[in-house]
């Protein structure tokens, strides 16, 4: 397909690579930025531009990969008759491109994503449509660079980031306190990443609650105890010691 890609950043990075890889043209990429525009445009092999009249207007897919405020910015841009556009974003209700063109969508990488990273991840894609014969047109262009696609609603998608925003960003959030704890008292981080690697990889094999293991399922209260001791200086990682150990430990009402 010949797809012209909104955007300039980790999303239209990775995104881009990975269609380009399965052997879409990506005929051209608008930026504002006109600098980082061209410079996606290099890696890409293709053209770019930062003004809206010289955008392609005949290319098969619009891609706006951007945040989801500037969404609604280039929405009132974006004039594509029937041309099919689509954003990435989660939580934005695919009919925010209603009046962009009459085939539009979302097309939604359930992924962490880094345009510096060298390789490229498996990316589940989630997709959603104005009418039956876009979502097969997006269905055929995900699967094309992902074995799980998955159909989903506004209220699907919001559900599943949620999920993620837990699974990715809070976990990622421990791993940031912990390599300022370890920085602190002299601990070497890294020698926690195997133990990291191995409770992740386990959830291959088993549910998070049959992965689950430590002094809080365990109720060692001895060992909790200091643990806490030694956080009584600092009480943001006291305080989420705490949180995360009445979580583990909840029964329910």
């Amino acid at each position: 397909m010949d797809i012209v890609i909104i955007g300039t950043g980790n999303t239209a990075t990775v995104l881009g690579r990975k269609l380009k890889a399965a052997g879409h043209s990506i005929v051209q990429i608008f930026g504002r930025d006109a600098e980082a525009a061209s410079s996606l445009a290099y890696k890409l092999g293709t053209e770019s531009t930062n003004y809206w009249s010289v955008v392609s207007r005949e290319a098969d897919i619009y891609l706006l990969a951007v945040s989801d405020i500037a969404i609604e910015e280039l929405r009132r841009e974006l004039q594509l008759g029937d041309k099919t556009v689509v954003h990435t974003a989660a939580s934005v209700s695919k009919n925010i491109l209603k009046d962009t063109s009459s085939h539009f969508g979302v097309f939604y990488p359930l992924q962490s994503l880094k345009k510096s990273s060298a390789n490229l991840p498996e990316i589940p894609v989630i997709i959603d449509a104005s009418d039956p014969e876009t979502l097969q047109l997006l269905e055929g262009l995900a699967g094309t660079i992902s074995e799980n696609v998955v159909q989903g609603d506004d209220e699907y998608r919001l559900k599943m980031h949620l999920a993620a925003v837990f699974c990715n960003n809070f976990t990622n959030h421990i791993y940031a306190l912990m390599e300022s704890y370890c920085g602190q008292h002299g601990i070497d981080f890294k020698l926690l990443i195997p133990l990291i690697q191995e409770t992740a990889m386990r959830l291959n094999e088993m549910s998070p609650v049959e992965a689950q293991t430590g002094p809080a399922i365990r109720r060692d209260a001895t060992t909790i105890a200091k643990h806490l001791e030694l956080l009584q200086n600092d009480q943001r990682l006291k305080d989420v010691y705490e949180l995360l150990t009445r979580s583990i430990q909840y029964k329910g009402a």
